[in-house]
């Protein structure tokens, strides 16, 4: 039978034990791994995602100074906006997690884990979750899965992520590797998605999200979200190269411009808003070798230079410009 008709079928046998006057729901399966978790040292707080399903990053939710959630199974995304919310009231994730089962009768199907502002984890996998399923609370974290090929998916979760150094995204991503390497979702592969916010609120929320990265549908999702996460790493290195070059540091600058330029090779945007931000500090002649290079690889990007003059991105002075265009 296919997977669809099965949760049509559940959805409809659980509606019939609502109480009298509820309407009934329809169920998405969102049979999956994830993990939320919190970085004492930074505030950070994340959540990561895989599942054979379309467009799973849906089911996580993060906060400034609030805490993550992770909603699955047969899934109810009421779970997410409201648990960040009753922990933004006050709620610990345990008194959030437990409101919000005493009232859904169907909390038997759901999979559910929450973290909030004092690192508490706390958990909760329904008895009629598909097996494999099951979650591990740990310090600062929950992993939990379910439909899951085998039993050791959220245990090895739990052991990388605890062993693997580097900040909560890279944690993140080391328990996603492991729960794969076990088999993962028995269904195979589609969708992932990985969500940091910041420790410090700017009161802009699209500035406190550190990523918020997703792959819609893929053979390789997981492959396809850590290059991902290096891509924004990448600009995340050449922002602050562009703010050393502001304040004449240029040693710093080429640094950061370096290690943007290894974690997305081939990628000729990084080094020409290199070579546009030297130029727009007076440093033309560092900025000519990058250019001749990206022109060699693609004259296209040449075509731009008098665009950002009119523009105001270069200065309009035809020396200078008449020297970048001859590279």
């Amino acid at each position: 039978m296919h997977l669809l008709t099965i949760t049509i079928a559940i959805s409809l046998a659980l509606s019939c034990t609502a109480s009298a006057g509820e309407s009934p729901q329809f169920q998405r399966p969102v049979h999956t791994y994830s993990i939320v978790a919190y970085d004492s040292t930074t505030g950070q707080f994340g959540a990561a995602v895989q599942s054979h399903y379309f467009r799973v990053a849906d089911v996580i939710w993060a906060k400034v100074g609030v805490g993550a959630v992770a909603t699955q199974s047969l899934v109810d995304f009421n779970y997410g906006p409201l648990g960040i919310e009753m922990m933004q009231a006050g709620k610990s994730a345990t008194q959030a997690l437990e409101g919000l089962l005493a009232s859904d009768p169907q909390s038997r199907v759901r999979q559910v884990a929450m973290i909030d502002r004092s690192g508490q984890a706390v958990a909760h996998t329904g008895s009629h979750c598909i097996a494999e399923a099951g979650h591990h609370v740990g310090h600062n974290y929950s992993v939990q899965a379910n439909l899951m090929e085998n039993a050791t998916v959220w245990p090895a979760m739990a052991k990388a992520f605890e062993s693997t150094e580097g900040d909560l995204a890279e944690k993140m991503l080391a328990a996603l590797d492991a729960a794969e390497a076990e088999g993962g979702d028995i269904r195979g592969r589609q969708s992932a998605a990985l969500l940091v916010v910041t420790g410090e609120p700017t009161g802009r929320d699209w500035s406190d999200r550190l990523f918020d990265l997703r792959v819609d549908d893929s053979p390789e999702p997981l492959v396809e979200l850590r290059r991902l996460v290096g891509i924004a790493r990448a600009y995340d290195h050449m922002d602050q190269g562009d703010l050393a070059i502001e304040v004449g540091d240029f040693e710093t600058a080429e640094k950061e411009y370096a290690m943007a330029a290894d974690l997305a090779p081939g990628n000729l945007e990084v080094r020409y808003w290199q070579a546009v931000t030297l130029v727009s500090v007076g440093e033309t002649e560092r900025a000519l070798p990058i250019f001749k290079d990206i022109f060699t690889q693609d004259a296209r990007w040449r075509e731009l230079i008098p665009r950002l003059v009119k523009a105001e991105l270069l200065p309009d002075d035809s020396s200078v410009i008449e020297l970048i265009m001859s590279q």
